[in-house]
């Protein structure tokens, strides 16, 4: 699927600074002298990146840091990570290499080393205050992810392909590339006369991916090259957009966060709402709870919605979902909870994704942190002054962080909890604060134009 940029002059030719800051310009929101990361394996489309940026942040005053995942599956990926940082060096540029230890899983490995690569790359841009991180994807992996998704019957979402802007926490993620292909990469490390690594599972053909890459002339020469599928992604990713600001709204209007982390929703807009929108809003509001690693399948989604407007619940992405009250509540699913970490006096934690717990320092041996469950509950409502007991729904008690010695319960840090400091400066408290899995009010998906800059 390699090809020109797509005005039909340029095959082969090297991506000019000066298109290159036009895609940049496209994307927007840099600060006057940018801090930028960008990921680096080696290969020479995240080479031809760093060329180009290196180039781009000169001029304006800013800063690059290249980043290396080595991910420990080859034996040669530590010396390989090594290799890409002598030739980081010979450019000029700060590079440091992040390793993706423990244990790798048998199955799904290019999925969880992807995983592993975006949570490593994302936690040293923040650790150094840097605001955008740059990949490399360029057209035609889009073409091969549109490929790959239709195949797997995926709609406007998996159509839409991968987004040029998306935000990952305090990071933004940005693939100024996709409307350039390998080729003209390739011929951007040349001209500069910079080498490249070839990474071997490019072309394994245990992966989706590289049986699709085999497949590419043909469909190619049927006239489904990069360019084309690129153009579906792009009015794909259009769509997908205004799909998305639909649903903001109608989250916006529906929706309630509850610190004990669980989510209500009013159930005449969202029953109201156009079932596209009333499906994405319920998707959004279970993986804000339960977690996005495993979305939920369309036809499940379906059913639930459908079982909502006759009263009915179900369990549903590692949520609890039912009416309660005249809304819908979504909690998390106790049997989901099974996180069991032990923290240390003045230790933090992310617990079960959900919160950011923070133990106090004036404990004398680390605590274990676990779901409440309904036995913790009623040991501690039994401590507390009747009226004094949140009216919490059970799945909602179940699932409340607590802390424990052994089987002795020492408290519930999300109920009840002040605030402040004691007179040697140490917190007093326990603190735990719900941090949502996915927002509900994330940004939609920016669309890039060749013609309009972004939609």
């Amino acid at each position: 699927m390699d090809g020109d940029s797509g005005d039909g002059t340029g095959e082969g030719r090297p991506v000019s600074p000066e298109e290159f800051a036009r895609a940049l310009a496209a994307l927007g929101g840099f600060e006057p002298a940018p801090a930028v990361a960008v990921g680096v394996s080696g290969g020479g489309d995240s080479v031809a990146l760093v060329l180009l940026l290196r180039h781009w942040v000169a001029e304006r005053g800013g800063s690059l840091l290249a980043l290396t995942v080595d991910h420990g599956l080859r034996p040669e990926s530590a010396a390989e990570a090594a290799a890409v940082g002598q030739a980081m060096a010979r450019l000029g540029v700060p590079h440091r290499v992040l390793r993706w230890d423990g244990a790798k899983p048998a199955g799904g490995l290019q999925a969880a080393a992807r995983a592993a690569r975006h949570r490593l790359l994302g936690a040293a841009c923040s650790e150094t205050g840097i605001l955008h991180l740059a990949l490399a994807h360029h057209r035609d992996d889009q073409a091969e992810t549109v490929l790959l998704r239709l195949a797997r019957g995926s709609g406007i979402d998996g159509l839409a392909g991968m987004p040029p802007v998306r935000a990952d926490g305090a990071v933004r993620v940005i693939r100024p590339l996709l409307n350039f292909s390998h080729v003209r990469l390739l011929a951007t490390c040349r001209a500069e006369g910079v080498d490249w690594i070839e990474d071997p599972s490019n072309h394994n053909p245990r992966f989706a991916r590289a049986r699709l890459r085999a497949a590419c002339d043909l469909l190619g020469r049927e006239g489904l090259d990069g360019a084309r599928l690129g153009e579906v992604a792009r009015r794909a990713g259009r769509a997908r957009a205004a799909l998305e600001q639909a649903t903001a709204a109608l989250l916006a209007e529906t929706a309630a966060i509850h610190p004990e982390g669980w989510i209500t929703l009013a159930p005449e807009s969202l029953l109201a709402a156009p079932a596209e929108i009333a499906l994405r809003a319920l998707g959004r509001a279970l993986a804000a709870v339960g977690g996005p690693v495993h979305p939920v399948r369309d036809e499940a989604l379906e059913r639930l919605l459908g079982g909502l407007a006759d009263g009915q619940g179900g369990t549903l992405g590692g949520c609890v979902v039912r009416m309660r009250r005249g809304t819908v509540m979504i909690a998390r699913e106790p049997a989901a909870v099974t996180e069991r970490p032990t923290v240390p006096p003045g230790g933090a934690v992310l617990w079960d994704g959900r919160f950011d717990l923070r133990v106090s320092s004036r404990w004398k041996l680390p605590v274990t942190v676990a779901a409440l469950g309904a036995a913790g509950w009623r040991e501690w409502a039994g401590r507390q002054a009747p009226e004094t007991l949140p009216n919490l729904p059970v799945p909602v008690r179940e699932t409340l962080p607590s802390l424990w010695s052994g089987a002795d319960l020492l408290g519930v840090p999300m109920v009840g909890m002040c605030y402040g400091f004691g007179a040697d400066g140490q917190e007093p408290v326990d603190r735990a604060k719900f941090r949502p899995l996915s927002s509900l009010g994330r940004p939609a998906f920016t669309v890039v134009s060749d013609r309009g800059g972004i939609i």
